[in-house]
């Protein structure tokens, strides 16, 4: 196992990395939307997909991949409500389409609105 360890996303808050290479795939810990050079989140869930999503990308990156090898996605969502404005952003990044879980929680770390975790195949 190679431990992913950037700058470019944020760091784990407890006990846990941001990611693993295992043979050729890559597992990314879920991603919240905030901005790692800030530890800020912004308001609304279209933009916090969009910092979860720039997350993982960075991660994925540091590891040797990419959006583009994602082959599945855990996403969790503090409001079905947010279903069609979450899935606005998350088509922009995931255009291959992974397969995919999308599930409401009671409560995200920080209250924040949306969490997303992938799997990937190295480039």
């Amino acid at each position: 196992m190679k431990l992913i360890n950037t700058e470019k996303a944020p760091g784990a808050i407890g006990p846990y990395v941001q990611g693993y290479v295992v043979g050729n795939m890559v597992y990314t810990s879920g991603q919240i939307g905030v901005d790692p050079a800030t530890g800020a989140a912004p308001e609304g869930i279209q933009a916090q997909a969009e910092w979860s999503c720039k997350n993982v990308a960075a991660i994925l990156e540091a590891g040797g991949s990419d959006l583009e090898h994602v082959v599945k996605t855990t996403c969790f969502i503090a409001d079905m409500g947010d279903f069609a404005a979450f899935n606005e952003v998350y088509a922009k990044y995931f255009v291959n389409k992974p397969a995919r879980s999308c599930v409401a929680v009671k409560t995200l770390p920080k209250n924040l609105l949306c969490e997303i975790e992938a799997i990937a195949e190295l480039k």
